[in-house]
């Protein structure tokens, strides 16, 4: 009698074994999806958003002495374990992953040590989730969406992806193909810049508290997954305080330092308005100064104190509230009416800035 046919080896893959790459998908400008199985035939397991290490043989001419060490997300999901998958973008900067890009072929073998990591929707069970993610940021998001599909069991994910232009999102027909199929998967993607000759039909602009409300209008009843740059992950986090959600169910992964253990993580600290802290506001041309709470924002310091500050919309979108501080600082939430050349040289949008102590002001 025939033995019977098995699909792969009885344990998982564990790193004291090479990862052999079996094949390479272009993806977006510097950008590929390098596949790697195990020679033994192992599986491999682990927690959907979470990361390996990659024992890379850097060319010492490229400025590294001897093999360099690199940390990506695995972009594939553990419900296809037959191989692995990470998602590479090369920076300006780079020398490990642009060594993979420029010679890392199928056949090859390298070290690989892991799989580890904490950010996972497998640790945070909940009925609805928020994934926002920027740039290769997707890519854990890819990961714990893949194994939503794969599951194929009631799931309520909204998926949100900022990216320069819609040439630069990964992953956007695979993920397209899965939310034409699974009514309880919403994509939402937004652009810096649509392509030039090109109908877009998404959002267009930075994230904003505006765009969340129209994108996940429950998003307060979600569980948050954030991962991007720092300055993107920043900015979401703002918002999201200043939107009221409860930052306990936040959880975000780091582009430059994922953390292989809880005790690891890094305690977030952002500089957020108190109620019960006292700020003061000098309106230098008109000679008042008012004191306030960090709660309180500049234009309804100025409203108080009789002063007139031009307003239209009133939540950091139309710009009309611009004034110049020029002094102290204040935490500045906004939805686009500002740029960061304005931001640099002392501008704020007075209805969503808040004094942080005491500031000074043109009006």
């Amino acid at each position: 009698m025939a033995k019977p046919r098995v699909n792969w080896a009885a344990e998982p893959w564990s790193d004291d074994e090479p990862l052999e790459c079996v094949m390479v998908v272009p993806e977006t400008r510097d950008t590929s999806t390098f596949i790697f199985r195990a020679p033994s035939g192992a599986w491999f397991d682990y927690q959907p958003g979470q990361f390996v290490t990659l024992d890379l043989p850097v060319d010492p001419a490229k400025g590294a002495a001897g093999n360099v060490q690199r940390t990506y997300t695995i972009s594939s999901s553990p419900s296809r374990p037959l191989s692995i998958s990470v998602t590479v973008k090369a920076q300006s900067t780079s020398i490990g992953t642009r060594w993979m890009l420029d010679h890392l072929k199928p056949g090859m073998r390298i070290r690989a040590f892991g799989p580890n990591g904490i950010f996972s929707f497998h640790r945070h069970p909940a009925a609805k989730y928020l994934f926002i993610s920027a740039g290769s940021g997707i890519t854990p998001m890819m990961s714990m969406t893949t194994w939503a599909w794969d599951r194929a069991q009631d799931t309520d994910i909204v998926f949100v992806h900022a990216a320069q232009r819609p040439s630069d999102i990964i992953f956007r027909d695979q993920l397209e193909h899965y939310v034409a199929r699974v009514p309880g998967l919403q994509l939402r993607l937004t652009v810096e810049q649509p392509e030039p000759f090109r109908v877009w039909h998404g959002y267009q602009g930075r994230l904003n508290s505006l765009m969340l409300g129209l994108m996940a209008p429950d998003y307060l009843d979600r569980e948050v997954f954030c991962c991007g740059p720092e300055p993107f992950m920043q900015a979401v986090r703002e918002m999201l305080i200043s939107l009221g959600y409860d930052m306990e169910r936040y959880h975000q992964e780091s582009f430059g330092a994922p953390v292989a253990t809880e005790a690891e993580a890094p305690v977030i600290e952002d500089v957020t308005p108190a109620d019960d802290a006292s700020a003061q506001v000098t309106f230098a041309s008109s000679g008042v100064t008012a004191s306030c709470a960090e709660t309180d924002t500049v234009l309804a310091v100025a409203k108080r104190a009789g002063l007139n500050i031009p307003s239209g919309c009133t939540f950091g979108l139309c710009g009309t509230c611009r004034i110049r501080k020029t002094a102290g600082e204040v935490h500045m939430v906004h939805n686009g009416g500002i740029s960061d050349e304005d931001i640099a040289e002392g501008w704020i949008l007075a209805c969503c800035s808040n004094p942080m102590g005491r500031i000074t002001v043109e009006v």
